[in-house]
């Protein structure tokens, strides 16, 4: 057995570097743009998407798949995101064997010692047609997000060359996907996607706020940075499909009450007694009445299992195994990877290297779940 793993440091530098790439950079921007967020937000849509087929539709989605396939989306779209999407979709028609070939070369260049089993399991994606159920939500998720980050930029932009073009033809792009359940409730009513612009604001909440740091990352960005993480370790541990969507959605849902309170920093929350629970209580209270009302009433209680106390280990009758202290093992490491990459690039200071070092200090002591001395070794490597 090969003793390579999904997740590695190359990996999460893969996924994480995605924060350098802008997107809407030929447009007049009222809010920094991103492919980490745009992914992240995609993520999240795709899932709004298929809770529907399953709700409502009668589908058996294979969530696993559809993780899977959302990650081997983003490896592709990391390679040829400064595209137009214009240019992406005709080259991906034209010549799909070239830039098959390409992606893989450049994921081999960039993450050399991966998994041979993860591997093999994009390259298959990359050459397949892409037309199972789960493929069209991903798609459609894809272009829902699209959207929302062309609503961001259009008022400032209506005096551009083309804009009413590129409204038009995200519009068409949308309309392919009327056979999702969730896709026509958006066209028919766009109050239906509330819970997905709310979802949005978090990619407007900075990551260490108060700290001058390059990228700088988004909450939502940030979530799914963890999502990823926890999927890789599933992956290496050959978890099982209940395990691998309790853990992905847990680490890509477990800031969602931030929307609503905004992030209050870890040394505040500890040194402020009695702060920490009242936070806690009060995030419980705004979910339920600002949160849960934007969705159908079956979903709540999967909600509430994903975002109150999601560090916390579970074997849950109803909903299966989560391990929520690998969880926030992924947390951390992915603030680690944030405070440790600034530094890297020459923008440090004293928040930010006493970050480092506590984050450092916390996944020794607690990260054996994730192979987090390994990560920590190779993270060294990449982030010099």
């Amino acid at each position: 057995m090969s003793g390579k793993k999904a997740l590695n440091g190359d990996m999460l530098y893969l996924i994480f570097d995605t924060a350098n790439m802008h997107r809407w950079n030929d447009h007049l921007r009222t809010v920094d743009l991103t492919e980490l967020d745009k992914q992240a937000h995609k993520a999240a849509i795709a899932w709004v998407l298929g809770k529907y087929e399953e709700t409502e539709g009668g589908a058996k989605l294979d969530w696993r798949k559809l993780i899977e396939h959302s990650l081997f989306s983003f490896i592709q779209r990391s390679v040829m995101t400064d595209l137009k999407p214009q240019v992406f979709h005709r080259i991906i028609s034209e010549r799909a064997e070239e830039v098959n070939r390409y992606v893989l070369s450049c994921f081999d260049s960039n993450v050399p010692d991966t998994d041979p089993g993860f591997r093999s399991k994009l390259e298959d994606y990359l050459s397949s047609d892409k037309r199972s159920k789960e493929d069209d939500i991903i798609r459609a998720a894809h272009y829902l997000a699209t959207k929302w980050e062309f609503k961001t930029v259009y008022e400032a932009n209506r005096s551009m060359y083309g804009i009413e073009n590129t409204k038009k033809e995200i519009e068409e792009q949308i309309l392919q996907h009327l056979d999702l359940i969730g896709v026509k409730k958006q066209m028919d009513d766009e109050n239906t996607f509330d819970f997905i612009d709310l979802i949005g604001q978090l990619r407007f909440q900075q990551r260490w706020a108060r700290t001058p740091r390059i990228p700088k990352t988004t909450v939502l960005g940030h979530s799914l940075m963890v999502a990823n993480m926890i999927f890789l370790n599933d992956f290496d541990r050959n978890a099982d499909g209940r395990q691998v969507y309790n853990n992905f959605y847990t680490a890509l849902f477990h800031d969602l009450p931030e929307v609503l309170t905004k992030d209050v920093i870890t040394p505040i929350k500890a040194n402020v007694d009695g702060l920490a629970h009242l936070l806690e209580s009060y995030e419980r209270e705004l979910v339920q009445s600002k949160i849960m009302p934007l969705v159908p009433s079956s979903w709540h209680e999967e909600i509430e299992f994903m975002v109150f106390d999601p560090f916390r280990d579970e074997d849950d009758e109803k909903f299966g195994k989560r391990t929520g202290r690998d969880i926030k093992s992924c947390d951390l490491m992915a603030a680690y990877i944030e405070a440790k990459a600034s530094v890297s690039y020459g923008i440090s200071s004293k928040p930010l290297e006493d970050g480092v070092r506590e984050l450092r200090k916390k996944l020794k002591g607690t990260g054996s779940g994730i192979g987090a001395d390994r990560l920590l070794e190779q993270l060294d490597r990449v982030l010099k």
